[in-house]
């Protein structure tokens, strides 16, 4: 069977797998160069080919800028506000939790926990995802409630399990410090509001990206940018281990929501959308910063990148709504040793170097 027609079958399986109840899933299969030649080591990989391969057979583009809302500008008092507000624990009721506590930039903007700390004590539901990269996706947390970052902003510090503020005692509290009500104005034309406080907040967390990496100068067109190793890591990326399936666009997430087989208890998309099709599903996490965001998965189950690759090898965990693509082609994949070891280097490229942004001093 040839290149092109294994490349079409692989597709059409694909699409007639899908789920036809909750949202449907979108899936893009592997380049179909790579499927022959996913097991080749970096030394037998032509950079020039291996380049010219991914910009005619799949979606892996160069980022770009972050997007910014036309109503949100990114002046410099908004910044400098959001970044004030981002650092102060007097969001939260006690005045004791910030939203660094749960994204610290030391920890790559999440807190090096399987689960969040939970506001009246004991491990909260989740994983505290990255804010690397928050400002390219289409929907933001795990489930995809929110669909900008403005609107995510307010979500944590309402919530009783993480900051429990009701919005309108923040506003009474921040109006009350003459230092804020100065920085709100001369941001705001209205001043302190809970519009103003998400339009700041998210505004902020867009300057925290990762996008200078190998991976970003390969596709500019630095064929030597990567490794052999790194390259043979790359080839198995949009093959053989499937991982462009999900990870692809130009923030390596496809915006789509997915039931990657964990053993939990989590709706996921379903308390979204009440729909059956998408219990456990959730939104495909972009890859920037990868190394500095351990532990993974939503439940921070897995402590390494080993584990996360040794977990997708073989196939997932056996959730009954596991999504179509993972059962099919993923059960197991077959990686051997010296693959795995290829495309953890791969992975490795992407980490880049976050910004670090400090606590500045508060009002």
């Amino acid at each position: 069977m040839n290149k092109l027609v294994k490349g079409t079958v692989l597709t059409l399986l694909l699409c007639i797998g899908l789920s036809a109840c909750g949202e449907k899933e979108k899936v893009m299969a592997p380049t179909n160069l790579s499927t022959e030649q996913s097991e080749a080591r970096g030394n037998e990989i032509d950079p020039e080919e291996l380049l010219t391969s991914l910009r005619n057979h799949t979606n892996l583009v160069q980022i770009g800028v972050v997007p910014i809302p036309a109503d949100n500008p990114m002046k410099p008092e908004v910044l400098e506000l959001g970044q004030m507000l981002f650092f102060d624990p007097r969001l939260s009721g006690n005045n004791e939790v910030s939203c660094q506590t749960c994204h610290d930039p030391n920890m790559g903007y999440g807190d090096n926990q399987p689960t969040f700390d939970k506001y009246t004590g004991g491990n909260g539901a989740r994983n505290s995802p990255t804010v690397i990269n928050s400002g390219y996706y289409t929907s933001n947390f795990w489930d995809g409630r929110a669909a900008s970052l403005e609107e995510q902003a307010l979500g944590p510090i309402q919530n009783p399990d993480e900051m429990n503020q009701p919005l309108d005692e923040l506003i009474k509290e921040l109006s009350a410090i003459k230092g804020y009500q100065e920085r709100f104005q001369a941001a705001f034309p209205d001043g302190i509001t809970q519009q103003n406080v998400a339009k700041s907040l998210a505004a902020f967390q867009r300057q925290i990206v990762v996008k200078d990496t190998p991976y970003d100068r390969f596709l500019e067109g630095d064929t030597k940018a990567l490794t052999k190793q790194e390259l043979s890591g790359l080839r198995l990326f949009t093959g053989k281990a499937f991982c462009v399936t999900c990870h692809n666009g130009p923030n390596l997430s496809d915006n789509n929501f997915y039931n990657i087989g964990l053993d939990t208890e989590d709706k996921g998309r379903q308390a979204v959308t009440g729909q059956e099709g998408d219990l456990g599903r959730i939104r495909t996490p972009g890859l920037y910063g990868i190394t500095d965001t351990a532990p993974y998965m939503r439940d921070g189950s897995l402590a390494t990148l080993e584990e996360v690759i040794d977990y997708y090898d073989r196939g997932g965990d056996s959730h009954p709504n596991k999504s179509f693509f993972i059962q099919k082609f993923m059960s197991p994949i077959g990686l051997i040793d010296q693959e795995k070891e290829d495309l953890l280097a791969f992975l490795k490229t992407l980490g880049g170097k976050p910004p670090i942004f400090i606590k500045p001093e508060l009002p």
